[in-house]
């Protein structure tokens, strides 16, 4: 016997009443949001991770405003050999050699200065001639008037004896008058020519002292030329003014050189320096005399600086530092390093660490707040590559959000989760 359907049939709501029951599930969800919203009391319109975020404190402190450069180590001491004449030049050391303060590099041949110092020799010789010349006139002439001189002493005191011999003849009048007047006038006469003599002896020897100083000069002068000649001829000898290596040839084997061409360089290794590349916009910060930290390849240094190119290269300033204590260090030449260039320290300044909220033209930054966060105005300082100081809108402890602010959409207020 086949039963009715009465146990397939199912119950079917009104299609009003399921309408009306999805518009209520809606309006609850809805509330709970709001509810939700109100209860967090912050009036956030958007949310973030704090793990999305990096954040810093401000404290107070010193702020060391500082540079970051890198370059690379030189010689200190490289100093380019010059020609000192024309002629050909002969170079005797290569580039990379090795060499010793003293020893030969290179050798110019020179005709001409040969010449003009084979001249002067020999001029120099034949003044040395003259020297010897007019010193043996002058003992010769010394000697004849010292033989005038002996021969009118004698002859005074013979005349002297004569005018003696005269007086004891006429007191006893064994001699006439005119006998006794001529031994005294013999006597005056032979009292003059000694004097003359004399006179004439003294005159010569100052004679002679001053031709003899003149020749003698003259030679002195000849030796002072011959000697500079001489001087120029051993510059040829081109030699290491410095221990080091050979550096460049700065001209070819065999070439004839003018005065004062450049030769080659010598790096003195015993000596190094770090040239250093600034960018320009720091130029009007630096001074000679700054302390610089150096790190060459995990090797700490000090140094300071002691030069600043005067012009500007690809956007970058030269400089150069001297390092307060190289000779501990192994350098070499060409090494590449980093450094940082301490400009000044400000004292007891409210500062946060770097981050990229220092480009945002907008001058605000974020200040954490509990669970949550908020844009607020600030006023930045001096920078260092580490910190920045602030000079308003922040108070000692202030958190802020330093990086990753980029998510948070420039709302006025967002909540951290």
């Amino acid at each position: 016997m086949i039963r009715d359907t009465s146990g397939q049939d199912k119950v079917l709501a009104p299609k009003g009443y399921k309408r009306f029951a999805w518009m209520a599930g809606g309006v609850a969800l809805v509330a709970a949001v709001a509810v939700w919203a109100m209860g967090s009391g912050d009036g956030a319109a958007h949310s973030a991770k704090r793990s999305d975020l990096v954040t810093a404190t401000v404290t107070r402190g010193t702020l060391v405003r500082d540079i970051i450069a890198s370059g690379k180590i030189v010689a200190a001491n490289a100093p380019i050999l010059y020609s000192p004449e024309e002629g050909m030049v002969t170079l005797e050391a290569r580039p990379g050699d090795a060499v010793v303060k003293g020893q030969r590099l290179a050798v110019i041949d020179s005709p001409l200065l040969a010449s003009n110092l084979a001249q002067e020799q020999a001029r120099l010789d034949a003044l040395s001639g003259d020297v010897e010349r007019t010193t043996l006139d002058a003992r010769r002439q010394q000697l004849s008037a010292q033989q005038v001189l002996d021969t009118a002493r004698v002859e005074l005191d013979a005349a002297e004896r004569e005018s003696r011999r005269g007086d004891l003849l006429i007191q006893k009048e064994l001699i006439s008058r005119i006998d006794f007047e001529k031994t005294k006038d013999d006597f005056k006469k032979a009292k003059l020519n000694f004097a003359h003599a004399e006179q004439e002896v003294a005159l010569m020897r100052d004679t002679l002292a001053f031709e003899l100083k003149n020749k003698q000069l003259e030679h002195k002068r000849q030796q002072l030329l011959v000697d500079d000649l001489r001087r120029q001829v051993a510059a040829l000898e081109i030699k290491a003014p410095v221990d080091g290596i050979i550096g460049n040839w700065l001209t070819e084997q065999k070439a004839r050189l003018g005065r004062g061409q450049a030769i080659l360089t010598v790096v003195d290794l015993t000596a190094f320096e770090a040239e250093l590349a600034v960018s320009e916009s720091y130029a009007d910060e630096l001074g000679l005399g700054m302390e610089v930290e150096l790190d060459l390849g995990g090797e700490k240094a000090a140094g300071m600086l002691s030069s600043i190119s005067p012009e500007v290269q690809a956007g970058q300033v030269l400089t150069r530092v001297r390092f307060r204590d190289g000779q501990q260090l192994k350098l070499r030449q060409n090494q590449r390093l980093s450094a940082r260039i301490l400009l000044e320290n400000l004292d007891d300044v409210l500062m946060v660490r770097r981050g990229s909220f220092v480009t945002d033209p907008s001058g605000e930054v974020y200040r954490v707040e509990g669970d949550s966060a908020s844009r607020t105005e600030v006023k930045l300082g001096a920078r260092s590559v580490s910190h920045v100081q602030v000079l308003d809108g922040a108070n000692e402890g202030d958190v802020w959000v330093i990086s990753g602010a980029e998510n948070l959409k420039k709302v006025d207020r967002v909540s951290l989760y």
